[in-house]
């Protein structure tokens, strides 16, 4: 099952991230598709490994931080990561990242999620999952 990633109070979300600081220092951008919410980050010298690829914090960030969103407004309460996963599929090369999320299930107190993180060719390259738990 698929749940809307943009809520009643996406206005008050988009003011918070745009403020808080993980997310400005790595220069994440919140970008809105439709129903749903992608987040992007543009490639920069200080984005890349030694290898000259997106470093793989930088991209669990990137998914982490979508997932979570998704968790907060598929119920409109502010979570916090329990558990996530991430599997690199390919090098994080090119002018941008782009991730988007998908909620599978919303429970009482726990969200799972599923997110998917592009190149600016559109080549998938890595997938993610987690549990968020509602505060």
């Amino acid at each position: 099952m698929c749940y809307n990633v943009l809520g009643d109070k996406m206005e008050e979300l988009l003011l918070i991230m745009n403020d808080e600081g993980f997310i400005k220092h790595n220069g994440y951008e919140v970008i809105t598709d439709g129903d749903k919410i992608k987040l992007k980050v543009n490639l920069k010298e200080i984005s890349f490994n030694p290898y000259k690829i997106a470093h793989g914090g930088l991209i669990f960030g990137l998914g982490d931080t979508i997932m979570g969103i998704a968790a907060r407004n598929s119920k409109g309460k502010n979570c916090v990561t329990l558990n996530s996963t991430i599997d690199f599929l390919k090098p994080g090369k090119g002018e941008f990242l782009i991730a988007e999320a998908t909620v599978v299930k919303v429970g009482k107190t726990t969200c799972v999620v599923r997110a998917e993180i592009f190149n600016d060719e559109d080549d998938l390259i890595a997938t993610m999952g987690g549990t968020y738990y509602y505060i």
